[in-house]
């Protein structure tokens, strides 16, 4: 260590890359080698961590918390039984109708577009939608094509086999009543200033982003499935739900929107704008009034960070990765600024300087 800190900081950081990038590397095969157990390790964390919650809200109000843990282990297998038994099923059928409508709604956006270009051409304006709208039904129609058919396949690759969910299921409720123990173990190699500060980092950010993002997705997609069907949207539960998913992911829900009203728009085309305007509509009050209140200053990250961190998250995980990647990187920005401001080193520093 010596030897090293007498290098230029140039050099020292020049020698630190390659290492960094290398041991990267070899996680990631260790990962992938181990798969799919590292991912059912993941998802179990997700959802005990998700689960401690409520289970810390009933402590707070005096309940016991092998109590607790009962209660909401009892409620989350009755609202998972329900979710399973009345909406999934009906969301799915609604998927395998848009893959049957689409082929349908596709040929009234060409016929909309020709009934355009008539007028356009009436009205002797110097307008061609057709090539360039064609282009765009045709990769719309693909990647949505290509969207739903990940989406199934990832329900399979999620839910695995029976062995895989009742493994999820077991180490999940395993790490309800004993995580504490476990975590405090992992942390106990940490110097103890270090380890509090990380841990408490963690829990911020993971809380933050999971529980404040998920209940915001969760309040779009509610307020938009109502309005599409009072609005007499096609396939209402499916599109607001949508939308809702893609609220988890920064910028996910002007995207969700967007692919949302194209596709009405394909079937019919003022349908789409209205789509288009309500949805913009119940956004900005979810994002002005309801979001500001649970999520506050959700991560704090440069936007460029946060399409960074997506897109490594992509590559790296799939969607799995897509839902890590903001608070691992929130996380990380965390530790640095920490880092930097003497937060991780004050006790070391103060040590030497007794010595």
């Amino acid at each position: 260590m010596e030897s090293v800190n007498k290098l230029p900081r140039w050099l020292a950081v020049g020698l630190a890359f390659p290492l960094i990038i290398f041991n990267a590397w070899v996680l990631l095969q260790v990962v992938d080698y181990f798969q799919p157990l590292v991912s059912i390790v993941v998802a179990a964390i997700l959802l005990a961590f998700v689960l401690d919650y409520p289970i810390r809200f009933f402590q707070k109000q005096g309940v016991n918390r092998n109590l607790a843990i009962g209660g909401v282990l009892l409620l989350s297998v009755v609202i998972v039984v329900a979710l399973g038994m009345t909406l999934v099923p009906r969301i799915l059928e609604q998927l395998d109708e848009l893959t049957r409508l689409l082929p349908i709604w596709i040929e009234s956006g060409t016929q909309q577009l020709q009934d355009l270009q008539q007028w356009a051409a009436t009205q002797e304006l110097p307008a061609n939608f057709s090539s360039l709208l064609t282009q765009i039904i045709d990769k719309l129609s693909n990647q949505v094509q290509n969207f739903t058919g990940k989406i199934l396949n990832l329900a399979v690759d999620t839910i695995g086999t029976f062995v895989n969910v009742l493994l999820t299921v077991v180490l999940t409720i395993y790490l309800v009543f004993n995580g504490q123990s476990v975590w405090d173990g992992i942390f106990l190699w940490f110097p103890p200033h270090i380890g509090t500060k990380v841990r408490q980092l963690l829990r911020e950010d993971f809380h933050n982003y999971f529980i404040g993002q998920a209940t915001v997705g969760a309040v779009l997609a509610v307020a938009l499935i109502l309005v599409f069907l009072v609005v007499k949207v096609p396939l209402a539960l499916l599109f607001g739900s949508v939308i809702g998913f893609f609220a988890l992911f920064p910028f996910g829900t002007g995207i969700g929107i967007t692919i949302v009203s194209l596709l009405i728009g394909l079937k019919n085309l003022w349908l789409g704008v209205e789509v288009l305007v309500f949805s913009v509509a119940v956004d900005q009050i979810n994002a002005n009034f309801i979001a500001p209140r649970l999520l506050g200053s959700l991560t704090g990250l440069n936007p460029f960070w946060v399409v960074i961190s997506l897109l490594l998250g992509v590559k790296l995980g799939g969607v799995l990765g897509l839902l890590l990647a903001i608070p691992f990187a929130s996380f990380v920005k965390d530790v640095a600024d920490s880092w930097r401001e003497g937060e991780l080193t004050e006790k070391i520093v103060s040590t030497e300087d007794a010595l």
